[in-house]
């Protein structure tokens, strides 16, 4: 079975982002559900997939990364509003025997991903 990982890095800093909350949520269905919420290690990543391979299943899925309260808990002084609060990647699984490594590249004012290995 395949799984789901990511991790984030902070290109503003050139490091990775630690203490960052991750929310998954699936959006398969007219009904948007709520999976799971974690937060980054000291490498940018989380302990655990995000999806195991026990739970890997084919539909569209959306990554939420709380970048603006990052930032903030990190001491960058940001605009009220701010630039970037939260970020959506919103993703789809069609093999449910690969494995989808979603990254986030980040600074106050920008990001970037793609689909990694």
């Amino acid at each position: 079975m395949g799984f789901v990982t990511t991790h984030v890095l902070d290109t503003s800093n050139g490091k990775p982002a630690s203490g960052l909350l991750i929310e998954l949520w699936d959006r398969s269905s007219d009904t948007l559900r709520h999976i799971s919420s974690d937060t980054t290690n000291s490498d940018g990543r989380l302990d655990k997939p995000i999806i195991s391979e026990a739970d890997m299943q084919s539909g569209t899925y959306e990554l939420r990364f709380h970048v603006g309260d990052y930032f903030a808990s990190n001491g960058i002084d940001l605009p009220s509003p701010r630039f970037l609060d939260i970020v959506p990647i919103i993703f789809g699984i069609a093999d449910e025997e690969a494995h989808y490594h979603v990254p986030l590249l980040v600074s106050p004012y920008g990001y970037s991903t793609y689909r990694g290995s």
